[in-house]
């Protein structure tokens, strides 16, 4: 378990009514959602979208530093893993490349007092996290809430997780160790593969859980891509009809991806204000709400 970090990060005790709840007040939850984060059944699959309203970086900074690295005035032009990849292959610094993320993406520089959605969410108490975030925000959030939870990396981290306490599972890697860093093209083709040890923890979770995800654009092909392989599990499955709901949260509308998402047995969550902070801030204050008021 991290050990808590300066106290000057700590979050206040406050509880959510004191907080501007407008939006949270008018947006509707499944009830089934809220059953299942109230029995703490469900888990939180978090994305990018998490991080930014923090003012961490997207992936264009990272492809604009790779960009300007190879002299690419079309770097805009390319999809980040495939850009990486290639970085790799002409310049072959993976180290370097590494040690950059890392310090653009260090959680320190970020206010964890200013993140609302980080403070409600370890109140909601989910049982399991997965992250495809690199930096480490989230176990900021748990230290300094001083609330236990086990970070996992590895295969081994999942034998000496602590019963109980929360499991924040890096789906994409930890610079813990740096080899775990799902960076290229081919290696999130690999883990999109579902075949690795984190990965068979997410398949039994998703046949036996509701899944929530947020932070994610479905503008992003690889996490169209695991939803329609999670779908594949199911259908696998003989009893497809008893498949726990799973639930994404869209803080844009797309008609488009809401009727394929729905088709696919995954319920959109809409939370559209014109600021996609405002949105999450807003779900996560919905949701805490709605669980304690059941």
């Amino acid at each position: 378990m991290q050990k808590p970090l300066a106290e000057e990060l700590s979050f206040p005790n406050c509880d959510p009514s004191h907080r501007n709840l407008n939006g949270a007040a008018k947006m509707k939850l499944p009830e089934t959602l809220v059953s299942a984060v109230k029995r703490r059944k469900a888990i939180l699959f978090a994305g990018a979208g998490l991080s930014c309203h923090l003012g961490l970086p997207s992936f264009d900074a990272l492809k604009a530093h790779i960009g300007e690295r190879l002299h690419l005035p079309n770097w805009s032009a390319f999809e980040f893993p495939a850009l990486a990849e290639y970085y790799l292959l002409k310049e072959q610094h993976r180290d370097e490349l590494l040690s950059w993320i890392e310090r653009t993406w260090r959680p320190r520089n970020a206010n964890i007092l200013a993140s609302e959605p980080h403070r409600c969410l370890v109140e909601l108490d989910f049982p399991v996290i997965y992250t495809t975030n690199y930096d480490s925000l989230l176990e900021c959030a748990f230290a300094n809430a001083r609330k236990p939870f086990s970070k996992v990396v590895g295969v081994q981290d999942l034998a000496e997780a602590t019963p109980g306490h929360t499991e924040i599972i890096k789906f994409h890697g930890d610079f813990s160790d740096p080899n775990t860093i799902v960076l290229t093209e081919s290696s999130f083709l690999r883990r999109m593969s579902l075949d690795g040890p984190l990965d068979i923890r997410l398949r039994a979770d998703s046949v036996a859980r509701p899944l929530l995800f947020v932070g994610y654009s479905m503008s992003d092909p690889n996490i169209r891509y695991l939803l329609f392989k999670l779908r594949q599990l199911w259908e696998q499955h003989s009893e497809i009809t008893k498949r726990p709901n799973s639930y994404v949260l869209m803080v844009e509308e797309n008609e488009v991806q809401q009727q394929i998402l729905l088709d696919r047995g995954v319920e959109p969550i809409l939370a559209v204000e014109g600021d996609a902070s405002a949105g999450l801030t807003h779900f996560f204050q919905a949701l805490l709400r709605a669980v304690r008021s059941e």
